[in-house]
């Protein structure tokens, strides 16, 4: 589609967001793990002490290929550390580890918003991947063939229902790892792991990837409203 007023406005200030939080995220991290922590710990240990902590016996922790690939899989109930995280003993290294392993403990209580998100991926994963695209071929072919015009709006209409459906698994993931973080921050500090200077850094870094998962909400909202704008003036023509 076009640039016009519609992305102004609705797109390219989350774009421009997710471009600074991405920087943000690699800088704070690069800053961060250079900085090893007084108890010397790696991230795989401080995963494996808070999921004790917390009571979780269940959870096993792998290492994984990559940089800040870390992700925690609750259908598994493996929690996956990456190169940069698995054997640093770094203060950004030992906040992403205790991040995911607030992921496990979501799991591990039942709570909502998790669970919640954990229903959306199917469906979000088709809509992300299809739905755009279905209302803008609506859209412009729409447009241009008012013979099957009604077709076309079919078209568009399901194209926005299922991108809804992945702008809903967006917004459900907000609390989702504000709460992760909120939880490492304060498992971290509950079980000495980290001083409090060193939980200020650590807090620094997840901040920095907590606004990566604000700035692909907004940008979702931010087209789906847009692709709905623009199904609403060809409808009017």
């Amino acid at each position: 589609m076009y640039i016009d007023s519609t992305y102004l406005i609705f797109v390219l200030p989350a774009v421009i967001l997710s471009l600074v939080a991405q920087y943000m995220v690699k800088s704070r991290f690069a800053t961060y793990s250079k900085v090893a922590s007084k108890r010397g710990v790696t991230g795989a240990q401080a995963a494996s002490l808070l999921l004790r902590a917390n009571g979780i016996t269940d959870v096993q922790v792998h290492h994984i290929s990559g940089s800040l690939t870390d992700n925690y899989n609750p259908s598994t109930k493996i929690l996956n550390l990456s190169d940069s995280t698995y054997s640093s003993t770094s203060i950004a290294a030992i906040g992403v580890a205790a991040h995911e392993t607030g992921h496990a403990i979501q799991h591990n209580v039942g709570y909502g918003p998790l669970a919640l998100r954990s229903t959306l991926v199917p469906a979000a994963n088709i809509g992300s991947r299809f739905g755009p695209a279905m209302a803008i071929l609506g859209i412009m072919f729409g447009a241009s063939s008012q013979s099957s015009a009604g077709i076309w709006q079919l078209v568009t209409n399901l194209g926005l229902l299922l991108f809804a459906a992945a702008v809903a698994f967006y917004i459900v993931t907000l609390p989702v790892e504000f709460d992760a973080s909120h939880r490492a921050l304060k498992i971290l500090k509950e079980t000495n792991t980290l001083d409090s200077e060193e939980l200020s850094g650590a807090r620094k870094v997840l901040w920095a990837a907590a606004m990566t998962y604000v700035a692909s909400a907004l940008s979702a909202i931010g087209n789906l409203i847009r692709l709905v704008i623009l199904s609403n003036r060809r409808n009017r023509r």
